[in-house]
């Protein structure tokens, strides 16, 4: 796809928010984190581990926004935004979620749990690129510790991507868990390239993000390209998340 006319391009961003607590939850850090992504101006923005509500957690944390977090992050940034409830407890709930300065004008979010195990989910939006009125689809993911549970969730991935209709842009960015360096293989198969290996040969390292060795955390394409991959300043954001966040610029 790089011969093909550049005429219009986005930015996306996806990082692990830590529910808004850094590591080992010793401190609520989400306005932090809120300034960092918005210093970022990406046009969308994809959020893994982000709280929908916690009711423990609302009465004893100073700064707990009276919103959701993916609401409280989007502010007046990214007027359109998505969430995907995976992880539901008595306190509350989390889950994946997208902001973006475009139309989301459907969303869906797929249940990819293994039976009996960690709920896990992939959040599809569609989206109107405007200005080239294209539709475009961004599917946000978190998958499984266990090797064989994100087989089968690569599995339903590419299911979902084979589904879609053809020619229409493709971007899936999010904390793959893939240390094994597995998925972009398994991927392949559907047309998605990962924008790191296109560029560098390999993922990024992005956990932990005090000092990263594993590549977990993703951003693929297809019927698109991409240029300047970029893991985010470490010494900026290591304590706002376990995760390196990424960010790249997708051209349509």
């Amino acid at each position: 796809m790089g011969n093909k006319a550049q005429h219009f391009s986005f930015k996306v961003l996806t990082i692990n928010t830590h529910k808004g607590f850094t590591a080992l939850n010793r401190r609520f850090i989400l306005p932090e984190l809120r300034d960092a992504v918005r210093a970022v101006s990406a046009d969308i923005v994809c959020l893994q581990e982000v709280m929908g509500a916690h009711e423990a957690h609302s009465l004893r944390v100073d700064n707990w926004p009276e919103s959701s977090h993916y609401e409280f992050l989007a502010d007046s940034m990214w007027s359109e935004f998505a969430y995907g409830r995976n992880a539901i407890y008595p306190e509350g709930h989390h889950g994946n979620a997208v902001l973006s300065r475009f139309p989301i004008h459907h969303f869906d979010n797929r249940d990819i749990s293994v039976e009996g195990h960690e709920k896990r989910g992939m959040l599809h939006c569609q989206i109107t690129l405007t200005g080239v009125n294209i539709r475009a689809h961004i599917i946000c993911v978190h998958l499984g510790l266990r090797d064989a549970h994100r087989r089968a969730q690569l599995n339903m991935l590419c299911q979902l991507v084979n589904e879609l209709p053809e020619g229409e842009p493709v971007v899936v960015a999010g904390d793959f868990n893939d240390w094994q360096q597995r998925a972009t293989h398994q991927l392949r198969q559907t047309g998605l390239d990962e924008v790191f290996t296109r560029a560098r040969g390999r993922p990024a390292r992005t956990f932990p993000a005090r000092f990263p060795v594993l590549r977990l955390d993703r951003i693929y394409v297809k019927n698109a390209s991409a240029s300047a991959p970029t893991t985010l300043p470490l010494q900026q954001w290591r304590h706002l998340s376990d995760h390196a966040p990424l960010a790249v610029e997708i051209h349509i």
